[in-house]
């Protein structure tokens, strides 16, 4: 019997789902399919400089399982940039965290903005 799949803990939605040429029809073969866990794991290694152990630990899974998601995620954008085809993010094996605690700290944008702070702001405190 297979383990049970363990949800990836993903601080919040992307604000846009949707990226790539502005002109293209984009049907199926146009498309790139981006994971939610894909983009949390891109967003706290390459936007929040987040190491591959410190990005496990807010997605509460192992350091393994970042590596994986994190290959994919970047196969998907290069595809996307290079072949000019539109990334849509969508769909994944996650669960949103309240901002509130329970790891909820450095990197987490959601309660960020609950608190009302900047990026600039919150990496003066």
């Amino acid at each position: 019997m297979p383990r049970p799949m363990k949800w990836r803990k993903v601080c919040c939605l992307p604000e846009s789902n949707r990226f790539g040429p502005l002109d293209l029809n984009a049907g199926d073969q146009n498309q790139v399919k981006m994971t939610v866990d894909e983009y949390e794991t891109i967003r706290l290694i390459d936007l929040e400089g987040f190491t591959q152990e410190e990005c496990a630990k807010k997605m509460n899974v192992a350091r393994t399982t970042v590596q994986g998601i994190y290959i994919e995620a970047r196969k998907k954008l290069a595809e996307s940039l290079v072949n000019g085809k539109v990334l849509q993010i969508e769909g994944g094996e996650y669960r949103l965290c309240d901002g509130l605690g329970n790891g909820c700290g450095q990197g987490c944008y959601k309660r960020r903005r609950r608190m009302g702070c900047s990026d600039k702001e919150e990496g003066e405190n």
